[in-house]
């Protein structure tokens, strides 16, 4: 009897260590990951559009006069395509949006939904973010309120949003929301849109909050921060 209540002591004990180990490596360890691995991709995008912006004034290797371009390159699953800056979350608070919105991009970042408008295109550019774990950048969404400013850069130019609607809770099935005129935004025609989501309630997934904005104004990213961030 003794063996057998020792065993069970000592194997609550294994399983008591296991769990706590689980929820710091849940709660601290995956925010640390994400959070050097998102400053990485800022790193990156910001590396790649300073040569970009090189090439555009001299030319292929160094050659006189501008490059010639075919258009806008369709984004790539699970590359960096632009950098947003939310100020009611925080004066430091910018992550990487990344295309597509799969465990392993969210990993890294926020997550532009495929299907949905190119930013600052006519119709939904829409983005998805853990709410909580993987650095928790949607952790204070809900303090999100209409006339809040989300500033997006893809190197060339800022695009300023303005919040009209939200945080509205849905579930994850409720697709509408991302659609090009977003159901229960209040929108009534096309228009150049943007849609948050992230994961309700805080610790959970079975809802989701939404948030839309429109786009206000946009400015060459070489005329420096556009008035929503210089403030």
């Amino acid at each position: 009897m003794r063996l057998v209540v020792r065993t069970l002591s000592e194997l609550c004990l294994t399983v008591g260590t296991l769990t706590v180990l689980f929820v710091v490596y849940v709660l601290h360890w995956t925010g640390i990951q994400a959070r050097d691995a998102g400053a990485g991709r800022i790193d990156t995008l910001q590396r790649e559009w300073a040569a970009a912006s090189t090439t555009a004034r001299t030319g292929p290797e160094g050659s006189p006069g501008p490059a010639a371009g075919p258009g806008p390159l369709p984004y790539v699953p699970g590359e960096g395509l632009a950098v947003m800056y939310v100020p009611r979350l925080g004066a430091d608070w910018k992550w990487p949006v990344l295309e597509g919105t799969g465990p392993s991009v969210l990993r890294e970042g926020l997550g532009h939904y495929a299907a949905t408008a190119r930013l600052g295109a006519t119709g939904n550019f829409s983005v998805a973010g853990h709410r909580r774990t993987h650095g928790d950048p949607f952790k204070d969404f809900p303090r999100l309120r209409p006339g809040d400013a989300v500033v997006l850069t893809d190197g060339t130019t800022w695009f300023t949003y303005r919040v009209d609607r939200g945080p509205y809770r849905t579930v994850p099935t409720d697709v509408g929301v991302v659609a090009p005129l977003p159901r229960k935004s209040g929108y009534a025609g096309p228009g150049r849109y943007l849609t948050l989501t992230t994961c309700d309630p805080e610790w959970g997934s079975s809802h989701r909050l939404v948030v839309w904005a429109h786009l206000d104004s946009t400015a060459p990213a070489a005329d420096g921060l556009p008035p929503a961030l210089a403030g």
